[in-house]
């Protein structure tokens, strides 16, 4: 399987495990609002202070708590977290062991790595995003319904 094609399949695996409600619609309409509007935060602010600004948001709330979506920003982090330190030669930051919900180690990445390693990082979060909100705005549409 070639990359864009793994980043598809994970991106798909990540929104279609979303909580549902008891209607049986995706409780992320604020997760495909915030995926929506990374893209221009990364590009304006960059990788770090993007992913910062998410783990900022979310105040230490967990990201799903009794399967119920608690706070959709701390869910974006650990998605674009687990997609860029996974175990795999084709990670910007590849790591040997399974990351937690509720670990930081992308941040610790972006600050101790050089910039070659954070250019490709920031590179690859672009390309994840494609395929992370293509997926949202289909199955787990905002409030809006707007793409």
């Amino acid at each position: 399987m070639n990359i864009e094609r793994e980043r598809a399949a994970n991106a798909l695996e990540k929104v279609e495990s979303l909580p549902k409600g008891d209607d049986e619609k995706c409780q992320g309409n604020k997760y495909t609002s915030y995926v929506k509007g990374l893209p221009a935060s990364i590009l304006q602010n960059g990788l770090g202070q993007a992913m910062a600004t998410l783990l900022a948001a979310s105040k230490g709330k967990p990201a799903i708590e009794n399967n119920q979506v608690k706070d959709a920003h701390r869910l974006l982090y650990n998605h674009m977290q687990a997609w860029l330190c996974r175990n795999d030669v084709n990670a910007p930051y590849p790591v040997d062991d399974p990351i937690g919900d509720e670990d930081t180690v992308l941040l610790n990445k972006l600050t101790g790595s050089d910039e070659a390693s954070y250019i490709r990082a920031q590179a690859e979060a672009l390309a994840y995003l494609n395929w992370l909100k293509k997926f949202a705005v289909a199955f787990c549409p905002d409030e809006g319904g707007s793409q």
